[in-house]
Formats: C-alpha cells, structure tokens, sequence
C-alpha cells in the first residue's frame, strides 16, 4: 500500500467517523435536557466542522482551507462564551445585576 492509498483511506475513515459524531451530537442539541447541554453540543458541532475542514484540507492538498478552520475556531470560541454568558444572567433582571455589580463594587472598595 504506498502512502498517497493510505492517506485516501484515512481520509475517508475519518470523514466516515466524523460523519457518525456530526449524528450523534445533532441529536444531542435536539433532545437536550437542559440548555448548557445544548450549547455544550453546539461548541462540538463548531469542532467537527473544523475537523471536517481540515480533513478536506489534507486530502486535496489546498491547505489554505486551515485559516478557514483557524477563523471557525475563533468564531466558535467568542460564540461559546457569549452563550455561557447568556446562561449565566438568565432569568435576572437588569435591577438585580446592577444591585449586584454596586454590591462588588462596594466590598472591593472595604478592602
């Protein structure tokens, strides 16, 4: 087997197994219970993509597609923590977040 056949057979391989991962947490995002579990699978969704991308890098050879895996990852990074954010203030109203920014702000000033 020289080495450009088992590169193919990789590649394929590994797009088989991801293809089988993208699956199962598609179905994770749909019957998730609880709405970090969901974000949590939506940040691997993001890393699938990028592994499907870099797949498809190394086997055409146009490895001009990794920028496009770097600026995916980023994009997923800045996405997850706006969504742990967003996780972490539901359900408080603005009154209740600048009571308690004031409150930090009043001990940091006691110390």
């Amino acid at each position: 087997m020289s080495g450009s056949e088992f590169l193919s057979l990789a590649a394929t391989i590994s797009l088989g197994v991801l293809t089988f991962a993208f699956l199962l947490t598609t179905i994770r995002i749909v019957i998730g219970r609880t709405l970090p579990d969901r974000v949590l699978a939506l940040d691997l969704l993001v890393a699938i993509g990028i592994a499907y991308i870099a797949v498809g890098a190394i086997s055409t050879g146009y490895f001009l597609y990794l920028d496009i895996a770097i600026s995916l990852g980023l994009v997923g990074f800045l996405a997850t923590v706006a969504f742990a954010r967003f996780i972490l203030h539901r359900g408080k109203t603005n009154r209740e977040y600048e009571v308690k920014e004031s409150d930090k702000a009043k001990e940091e000033t006691a110390k």
